[in-house]
């Protein structure tokens, strides 16, 4: 009578405890990138700037078509759009001109989003009124941050400012 009563007394979650494995897994090799702990390549200090990053927003213009591509560091080019895309193709008068552009930012921003990516590194400066940064823009209204976060430094006990765990999640 008493295990039975012990039994009702203990949470179903804590009935199976004992049989679960204390040993956790993660197999998302970008969980390091998004809790701002992984190493970011910094590259060679005679090296041109702009190689610290995880991930990078390239732009490349052909004579025919606008393409946007979100570059991982390590693995290469991971979200490609292009203007000359069949279901973008339908939609534009022209594969080269400013609603080209803005098209290809806004299913960019789309795309990055779905993947689970919100931040990347940009480099482009872009001219005043131009093509190109009315496509930053949309990238930029579909919720992208163009600026990667700084890689968390464990501080030392001795310095003043210590910054907040990435991935403790404080709740107020």
């Amino acid at each position: 009578m008493n295990s039975i009563r012990r039994l009702c007394l203990v949470p179903p979650f804590a009935r199976n405890a004992s049989s679960a494995s204390a040993e956790f897994v993660n197999r998302n090799p970008r969980n390091l990138e998004r809790i701002r702990v992984a190493r970011k390549p910094d590259g060679y200090h005679l090296d041109n700037p702009g190689r610290k990053f995880w991930h990078k927003l390239i732009l490349t213009s052909s004579n025919r078509s606008v393409t946007a591509q979100l570059v991982h560091y390590l693995n290469g080019p991971v979200i490609e759009v292009k203007s000359s895309d069949w279901a973008l193709q339908k939609q534009l008068y022209s594969t080269k001109d400013m609603c080209a552009y803005i098209g290809v930012g806004q299913v960019f921003a789309q795309r990055c989003l779905e993947a689970g990516i919100s931040e990347m590194y940009c480099d482009i400066q872009p001219t005043k009124g131009g093509k190109i940064e009315r496509l930053i823009k949309e990238v930029r209204n579909g919720g992208i941050k163009l600026k990667e976060p700084e890689v968390y430094k464990k501080p030392h006990p001795w310095d003043k400012h210590r910054p907040e765990k990435p991935w403790e999640v404080t709740e107020e």
